[in-house]
């Protein structure tokens, strides 16, 4: 990645400065053999899985051209995010996914082409190694500001969903009652006919979970 003199016009939009980012990233992926496909479009957005999971959060997407009306790439980066360089490197790494195609998934030629851009670790949550990482500081420093405040995991205002009741009913005599999911796990109750109490049908098939 060749060191260029700072833009003159300063991105205004987030899906500018991305853009921008793509074009400088270009270069770089043809020169390794594994050119990016002429056009296709890069957006902040949440990924459609585990965009605010705790553990294996997913903080960028790539969907495929079959997937789009428009048959082009569609690359998503989580809003969480908004330190430059740490959104270059996820996009970075969605970029590998569209030049080798979605169908790769995180294989052979997946990781051939992330590791000569330069991205380490689990090919499933790459991180820039050094030299990439250097690269990407200098190329921040290009693009200027990126234009987006990140977003909270948690929004605050929002009320966090209270414990959820499931109902159970006695196949005996109809009764009906709700309890938690926790003291059905425990035994569930014995209805006042003496009858032991079922989860209601449509509960058990959504909620209960084999034993490990």
């Amino acid at each position: 990645m060749a060191t260029e003199a700072p833009i003159d016009s300063p991105s205004t939009t987030r899906e500018e400065w991305l853009r921008a980012a793509v074009d400088h990233l270009r270069p770089t992926f043809a020169a390794q053999g594994n050119p990016l496909p002429p056009a296709l479009q890069v957006s902040v957005g949440f990924p459609s899985v585990g965009a605010l999971a705790r553990r294996t959060r997913r903080v960028g997407e790539c969907w495929s051209p079959q997937a789009s009306l428009d048959g082009l790439h569609q690359l998503f980066i989580s809003p969480l995010l908004a330190e430059p360089v740490l959104v270059l490197a996820v996009l970075a790494h969605e970029l590998v996914h569209a030049a080798v195609g979605t169908p790769a998934r995180h294989g052979p030629r997946f990781r051939r082409a992330a590791l000569a851009l330069g991205l380490r670790g689990r090919m499933t949550a790459t991180v820039a190694g050094p030299d990439l990482q250097a690269r990407l500081e200098e190329l921040a420093r290009l693009l200027g500001e990126f234009p987006h405040a990140g977003l909270l995991a948690r929004d605050p205002d929002r009320k966090k969903q209270g414990t959820r009741l499931l109902k159970i009913v006695c196949p005996s005599c109809g009764y009906t009652a709700r309890t938690t999911a926790k003291w059905i796990e425990i035994g569930l109750p014995t209805c006042p006919c003496n009858t032991t109490m079922r989860l209601n049908g449509s509960e058990s098939r959504r909620t209960l979970r084999p034993a490990l």
